[in-house]
């Protein structure tokens, strides 16, 4: 199928990214290269490097963007490696830098991929399909008390210790081989009465194990202080988010980037000599409108947040 994917939160990213036309610019999920499509197109002399994992999405924005062939590099690879990407390509510093995080729709649309509890699949998941590891190995590979863990922290269930003995219980008859197989382990872990009005039982076991397999709130983390650091003086860092566990890291690193000093309170004057890396654009993150809500289901949990990088 086409690598389809609405991006979320288009013209607020747009607008606070800042973009001037001569700017360098990365787009640190490439995806279908709908945020790219915008940012390049404002640009007369700049440039864009588009990053990602995904092979499908790298095939898909390369044709998008096909008409800007000429102010464009993409670049198949983890956002991680921002760092290397942009010494290998000599480039110093940047004007912005955006991140859209989590599944796409397509990869969520496509059944083999394995990412979705609404399709029967192999239990896939792995958003760079070089890497070996897949679901299967987890579901089958970790321990209870790793599933419970894993269930519980990244996917928020209160019901994740009765769900990773049922995981456990299950596989000791018949390994997990499909997504349709992990689903009904979820389900019969969780009491019918307490499944109604409460969205797919499945969807957060589904995202925890996402989360675990792909390292992504590991990343997140590892990447935020060396992204700030790329940003020329007055350059901006957005940061599109999609569940709790996201943004919160996203606004701890924000707030220590913004004051960094580690003086305690009652010091008159800072001492530890830490200076503010910059400031972030607003303390609220950005939601969608009504009418974005309304016909992108997907930007219902959508949020948006800004750093600006001080000047100097």
């Amino acid at each position: 199928m086409a690598f389809e994917h609405k991006s979320v939160l288009l013209e607020e990213t747009i607008e606070n990214l800042n973009i001037k036309t001569d700017g360098i610019y990365v787009d640190g999920t490439l995806g279908g290269g709908g945020h790219s499509y915008e940012i390049v197109s404002k640009l007369t002399s700049g440039r864009l490097i588009g990053i990602d994992q995904d092979e499908a999405a790298i095939k898909a924005a390369g044709e998008r963007l096909s008409e800007f062939s000429d102010k464009v590099t993409i670049v198949r690879s983890n956002y991680r490696e921002m760092k290397k990407v942009l010494q290998d390509l000599q480039i110093p510093k940047v004007d912005g830098i955006l991140l859209d995080l989590g599944v796409s729709s397509y990869q969520l649309d496509t059944p083999e991929r394995g990412f979705s509890y609404k399709e029967d699949a192999p239990l896939d998941m792995r958003m760079d399909t070089r890497n070996e590891k897949t679901a299967k190995d987890i579901i089958n590979g970790y321990s209870e008390m790793e599933l419970y863990r894993i269930i519980r922290d990244y996917g928020e269930d209160n019901f994740a210790k009765n769900i990773a003995k049922h995981i456990v219980r299950m596989r000791a008859e018949k390994p997990f081989e499909t997504t349709f197989e992990l689903t009904e382990a979820v389900k019969a872990a969780i009491p019918m009465k307490l499944r109604i009005n409460t969205g797919h039982p499945a969807k957060r076991t589904f995202q925890a194990i996402r989360i675990e397999l792909n390292k992504e709130l590991e990343v997140l983390k590892e990447s935020l202080d060396d992204m700030i650091g790329m940003l020329n003086p007055g350059g901006r860092l957005c940061i599109i988010t999609f569940h709790s566990l996201e943004d919160r890291i996203v606004k701890v690193s924000f707030k220590q980037n913004e004051n960094p000093c580690t003086c305690p309170p009652n010091f008159p004057v800072c001492v530890c000599g830490n200076k503010s890396k910059g400031r972030m654009i607003s303390k609220k993150p950005i939601l969608p409108s009504e009418d974005e809500m309304e016909y992108n289901k997907r930007a219902k949990s959508a949020k948006l947040r800004v750093f600006e990088k001080a000047l100097d």
